[in-house]
């Protein structure tokens, strides 16, 4: 069977389904969309820890992060006509909103980042160029963390997503990721820190606000007398995608890096400060995996009768 004699069939069968579920961001190119919001989240996590704690390894990784996510959304957009037209529509598109975020996040950045790499070669730290690209660079970020949840909750067809806590939830993941990648960072220059330590904590606290939101999506969902919204929920936690929610959200994103963190096995080393960094990025990227694919759109239901002639 040719490609495009696949998609009919697809297509054909998602049309005689009453849920039909929205492959434009989940499969095929599609699915690039998921990996550059995953990327740039983390991106914009890990570059605002890393201006926090002053980490240079945090904002190498923020930048390398965002610019993959940066290429994941070309490699999306497929046309370049596509993503011209995009750019110009920041006052309707989150997505357009989106890239403006990314971009200036990318210009200060490459600002900001020379004299903590190379000293005062080009410009020293504390120049008017340094300032002015930490300042462009936490606007992009900020804009980055934002706008993910929104380009969502837009998405009225789409029950499930257009959740006011969408947005919320999707901060909240940022700042997860950022702690994660703070916390690869400390592995990575072999330090060591207590089970109360300032990161821990922080990310106990995010990890406590992501559950409660989740619960409140949940219980949204199911409050909301919405049976797509309902569907979308089912698939997640009873249908195709509940292998993701309990062994990737649950069990290797939140389970996994609390025991670690408990300090059962062993005491806290780099190596396993490391372990719970990617356990927790790994549940991050499980979520927004399962909740992109699970959403459907609202079933087209003719009421009333034909009249006849």
């Amino acid at each position: 069977m040719s490609p495009s004699g696949g998609r009919y069939e697809i297509l054909l069968k998602d049309f005689q389904s009453e849920y039909r579920p929205q492959r434009e961001w989940a499969e095929g190119r599609g699915a690039f969309l998921i990996y550059g919001h995953f990327l740039v989240g983390v991106a914009s996590g890990a570059w605002l820890f890393g201006l926090f704690y002053h980490d240079v390894i945090s904002l190498i990784a923020g930048f390398i992060l965002a610019g993959l996510g940066g290429l994941a959304h070309l490699f999306n957009l497929a046309r370049p006509e596509r993503f011209l037209k995009m750019m110009l529509r920041t006052a309707t598109s989150w997505v357009s909103r989106g890239f403006w975020g990314l971009t200036l996040f990318l210009i200060g950045s490459l600002i900001y980042l020379p004299p903590h790499l190379f000293g005062d070669a080009l410009w020293s730290v504390n120049s008017v160029w340094s300032q002015f690209g930490m300042v462009v660079s936490m606007a992009g970020s900020i804009v980055l963390i934002v706008y993910m949840g929104f380009v969502y909750t837009a998405s009225k067809a789409i029950p499930f997503w257009n959740s006011t806590l969408h947005p919320v939830l999707y901060i909240s993941y940022a700042f997860r990721g950022g702690a994660a990648a703070f916390l690869l960072s400390l592995a990575l220059r072999g330090e060591v820190v207590g089970s109360g330590s300032e990161i821990l904590v922080i990310w106990i606290a995010v990890t406590a606000s992501v559950i409660i939101l989740w619960l409140f999506e949940i219980q949204g969902a199911l409050s909301s007398g919405d049976e797509t919204a309902r569907a979308s929920l089912h698939e997640i936690l009873a249908g195709r995608l509940a292998i993701y929610f309990y062994g990737g959200i649950l069990v290797i994103g939140l389970v996994v890096p609390t025991f670690l963190m408990a300090g059962i096995i062993a005491p806290l080393s780099p190596a396993l400060l490391a372990l719970i960094g990617l356990t927790s990025v790994a549940g991050d990227f499980f979520m927004k995996f399962s909740s992109i694919k699970a959403g459907v759109y609202m079933p087209v239901r003719i009421h009333g009768h034909m009249k006849r002639a």
